[in-house]
């Protein structure tokens, strides 16, 4: 599944991880400071801006802090860009594969605008801090907020929008033949082993359906993975500096930095909670897509041969779709009960440790909506796998049955649920053959 489309998988995965880290400890290193050397912003509008002098008014010394904020974003901009460009063409270099510049450069530029999705939610949360403080000032009546600084403040959130819609269009349509391409790799090795699968129960349903549903799926998983880890390294710090605004919690009374430890605490509890409410449901979606293959495969059967599809076969197999779905919808519902309860109440909990502070009105209206758009943000990437568990449950089912397909050609031994519903036929060794030449030996790219 892997192979086919990723050079040396395990290793590819174990060096991105390993040179993010690596990259984002080089940044607080050192390299943020290169960027007055290094960067080219003075070519785009985004010079580094010349150090002032002692004793500069309030407003000089804010335009130079904004200044050199920009001029620093657009650095780092640079600095990842050049990370992830190295990252690819080290891998080119090193192990050529026949679908390199989907699986290596493909996968870097998805990460790289997955980092600038991130980066643009960070702006608009700033952006709510802003306007929300103009907004609380100007319903004061004191008449110190004009109508060009409140349309001001809408042209701004327009163009990140602008921005941002942008961007998420031309990344669907990048992960739309990313996922192809995956899809791709992955049939063409299973057809050209065709006769060692074929003898699996719905071979043809898998190499069809499976394929295609496993690599949007892994995609999606992975890019929301992703985009949690990157949204808690960019939004932890900033709810760890906003919870300075908040002096105490409910109950518990003075707590330094409560908010966090508030966020990471529910969001780990509510993990563990929806994992062992659903522990059950991988298995149970499995049986489910083996015991529907071989209902519609003898129905097929049925088309062409009058023996088969009698109505006590098709009957008890359809008992067996039934009895799974309906195992099924009851694991569900209490799956549900859970995470839909626990969702619901997850709304409340910001305002809820909030309280004391509101309640004291030591906060602007701006302020707050900064802490909680920041507490959801680091929540949500805590709740990970809250949010995507029925998602990698499918996943899990669909590995589970091309994983008898890597089985088969290894000669290995398959699930016993294949064998339970008639997964192959008996005589296995019909299947076996020398195995085809290595997946991605072949330089060129498609």
């Amino acid at each position: 599944m892997f192979h086919t489309f990723f050079p040396k998988p395990r290793l590819f995965f174990a060096s991105c991880a390993m040179w993010a880290t690596l990259c984002a400890l080089a940044w607080f290193a050192g390299m943020r400071e290169l960027g007055s050397t290094l960067s080219l912003g003075h070519a785009f509008g985004y010079a580094w801006p010349t150090q002032l002098s002692d004793g500069v008014s309030k407003i000089a010394d804010a335009a130079f802090d904004e200044q050199q904020a920009s001029a620093i974003d657009f650095w780092l901009h640079q600095y990842m860009l050049a990370c992830y460009a190295l990252f690819a063409s080290f891998w080119l270099w090193f192990a050529p594969h026949r679908w390199n510049v989907w699986s290596v450069v493909g996968s870097a530029a998805i990460v790289f605008i997955t980092w600038v999705q991130v980066q643009l939610d960070v702006m608009i949360n700033q952006w709510f801090g802003r306007f929300y403080d103009t907004v609380q000032n100007a319903l004061t009546g004191t008449g110190n907020i004009t109508e060009s600084q409140f349309y001001g403040h809408l042209a701004t959130f327009t163009t990140i929008a602008l921005i941002s819609v942008t961007i998420s269009v031309l990344m669907n349509f990048l992960v739309s033949h990313y996922v192809f391409r995956w899809r791709t790799a992955m049939n063409d090795y299973y057809t050209a082993n065709w006769n060692r699968l074929r003898h699996i129960e719905g071979a043809s349903q898998r190499i069809q359906e499976d394929t295609k549903r496993f690599a949007s799926i892994a995609e999606s998983l992975g890019v929301k993975f992703i985009d949690s880890v990157m949204t808690l390294v960019a939004f932890l710090p900033i709810l760890w500096g906003l919870s300075a605004h908040v002096t105490a919690l409910p109950i518990l009374g003075e707590v330094s930095q409560g908010l966090v430890f508030v966020a990471i605490l529910w969001s780990i509890g509510g993990t563990a909670l929806l994992a062992l409410a659903g522990i059950r449901l991988p298995g149970l979606e499995f049986r489910n897509q083996c015991v529907e293959a071989a209902y519609r495969k003898e129905l097929v059967l049925g088309e062409d041969n009058a023996t088969r599809a009698a109505p006590p076969t098709v009957g008890e197999l359809y008992e067996n779709v039934r009895r799974n779905y309906f195992t099924l919808y009851l694991n569900y519902m209490y799956f549900n009960i859970v995470r839909y309860a626990y969702l619901q109440v997850g709304v409340l909990v910001p305002y809820v440790a909030l309280a004391p502070t509101i309640v004291s009105g030591t906060i602007t209206l701006g302020i707050m909506q900064q802490i909680i758009r920041a507490f959801n943000r680091v929540e949500n990437s805590f709740q990970f796998l809250v949010n995507s568990w029925t998602t990698i449950v499918e996943l899990m089912s669909i590995y589970k049955r091309l994983a008898a397909f890597t089985a088969t050609l290894d000669e290995g031994p398959l699930s016993p649920i294949e064998d339970e519903i008639g997964g192959t036929e008996p005589n296995r060794q019909a299947a076996a053959g020398p195995l085809r030449e290595t997946v991605g030996a072949s330089p060129s790219s498609t």
